[in-house]
């Protein structure tokens, strides 16, 4: 299955010379608008690449570093040499995580290569001869480099480039050398002012960010040898696909949690309404979707594409653990803010107790683009054979409310049972814990949301600064209706476990789920490591 697109700029591309007289055999020529907007590879030549790539690491015994190419003449694919993988495959038993503490202006974005973060005075090299103006722990910002760069990246806190992509000498050499690169920025070199201070971060994704000023960050190491066995799965919460396959390699019993709210926001950013209602819509909408939607057969097909994308990167890096998607649960003010959401959402006084969650999917308005959601996720667990996909259901505030989102999963193609599905709800109401049994009758388990379980329990906004202090999972209130859901799941012998933030933040509290007997908790990953240490200490 292919996993995830990505449509890059195409600017410019290279062609053969038909002019007889020149003394050059290529020329560089801007590429066609149309192009432009079109993937390079179609799913079959991807397919293709994929199984010859399969081949060569068969041969060669080991992960191989592999170039291909398209014939300018024929227009076939071609491998065009192989070599050992010398950074992934020699990274060991040792993870090393890095997070910003703060964040400030993004003075220029690209593609990030490795995931660490740098900091240092920047130096705008604009020609090779400029090279000796680089010292250690200098940021090396320049249009791109050759191999004649070489001896002064190694001497570089991080490398900056105008061109480039993930394959280009930038790119290469700074995985070498394990130093963090954002190449393809465009304009960095007018961005950055030489001498100018700058923080580059290849930790938050796919895109890598250079930030003004020198930014503080952690830097986590993890040996992945060292974790004890402990009687609890320690799960993650995962909301970014960009960074799924490296938190797939701390140590994990599968993702707890994957908003898929936030795979609509950071992929897609516009309102599902917007995309099923397109020929409708203003002139000037229609065109931002456009260019928002591009590669793609149509509004529709990009959303649930996108979506399944974004879902299938995640329950990939994990596989076969069990990846728990949880279906969307953006408020009203929160759908507002994508592209033409502001049309489709009400206002509301107090969005987190109005229009979301279960009650959403039932609306009459609002069902068509939940059935959105069920298609793109059939198309991750039946086309793209991910089964290793759970759904949960969040807010459900009646037990028919809950029994009818079933039934209406059913109707969507997402049945109980079927090739092992389950469908769980979120345990964050007190009606979900004080009727945990009748709940159960239509779910296969409950994840407890601590977050808004706490919120709800001691009626207090969870986002006021007011009541900041009032807010604590660990109330008697609160860990009392845990403990009957947990009770209530064990006593049916169906799933239990947590996904709020309590466990990540108090290790008190991890501490008291697992002597109630929980079955997971779903932390955040950057305090999986910490909460699994803590808890095999305590068990001993």
């Amino acid at each position: 299955a292919i996993l995830r697109r990505k449509l890059g700029q195409k600017a410019i591309k290279m062609i053969y010379e038909d002019d007889p007289d020149s003394r050059h055999s290529v020329k560089t020529v801007d590429v066609d608008p149309a192009d432009r907007r079109r993937f390079s590879l179609s799913d079959s030549e991807i397919h293709e690449l994929s199984r010859q790539a399969l081949v060569i690491e068969k041969h060669y015994q080991r992960p191989m570093d592999i170039e291909w190419g398209r014939d300018g003449t024929d227009g076939k694919l071609y491998i065009l040499q192989a070599r050992p993988e010398t950074v992934q495959s020699r990274s060991g038993q040792t993870l090393q995580r890095f997070s910003l503490k703060n964040r400030a202006e993004v003075l220029a974005s690209g593609r990030s290569i490795g995931q660490r973060i740098g900091a240092g005075v920047a130096r705008v090299i604009k020609d090779v001869r400029e090279m000796n103006r680089i010292q250690p722990g200098d940021v090396l910002v320049t249009d791109m480099t050759d191999p004649n760069w070489e001896p002064v990246m190694k001497k570089a806190a991080a490398i900056v480039t105008n061109r480039g992509g993930r394959t280009c000498h930038a790119a290469i050499i700074a995985r070498e050398l394990g130093v963090p690169a954002v190449v393809g920025c465009g304009d960095a070199t007018r961005q950055i002012k030489d001498g100018q201070k700058i923080t580059v971060s290849c930790a938050e994704g796919d895109t890598g960010f250079i930030y003004d000023g020198i930014l503080e960050f952690d830097e986590q190491r993890i040996e992945l040898d060292a974790v004890p066995e402990i009687p609890v799965k320690i799960m993650m919460n995962v909301g970014n696909p960009d960074r799924a396959f490296a938190f797939s390699l701390i140590p994990n019993n599968g993702v707890g949690l994957a908003r898929l709210e936030f795979i609509i926001n950071r992929m897609i950013g516009i309102h599902p309404k917007a995309l099923l209602e397109f020929d409708k819509l203003d002139g000037v909408l229609q065109e931002t979707i456009t260019e928002h939607i591009a590669g793609y057969s149509g509004p529709v097909d990009f959303y649930v594409d996108k979506l399944a994308e974004g879902i299938a990167t995640i329950a990939a890096a994990f596989a076969p653990e069990p990846v728990i998607v949880r279906l969307s649960d953006f408020k009203s003010n929160e759908y507002a803010n994508l592209i033409g959401g502001r049309q489709y959402e009400p206002h509301e006084e107090n969005p987190m107790l109005g229009f979301r969650g279960a009650s959403r999917y039932l609306d009459p308005d609002f069902q068509p683009c939940f059935e959105l959601e069920c298609q793109a996720l059939c198309k991750v667990r039946d086309e793209m054979g991910l089964e290793n996909v759970q759904v949960m259901v969040p807010f459900v505030r009646t037990v028919k409310e809950g029994a009818a989102v079933i039934e209406l999963l059913e109707k969507n193609g997402l049945k109980r049972g079927v090739r092992g599905l389950k469908v769980i709800m979120m345990c964050e109401l007190p009606t979900n814990a004080l009727l945990a049994e009748q709940y159960l009758e239509s779910f296969d388990g409950m994840s407890i949301g601590s977050n808004d379980l706490t919120q709800l329990t001691l009626g207090l906004d969870r986002d006021s600064g007011i009541v900041a202090e009032a807010f604590d999972e660990r109330d008697d209130a609160v860990k009392y209706l845990i403990s009957i859901a947990i009770q209530a799941c064990l006593k049916q012998g169906k799933y239990i476990g947590i996904c709020g933030q309590g466990p990540s933040d108090h290790p008190d509290l991890a501490q008291w789920l697992l002597e109630q007997g929980i079955e997971s908790m779903s932390l955040n990953p950057d305090t999986v490591v910490e909460t699994w240490m803590f808890l095999g200490g305590a068990k001993d």
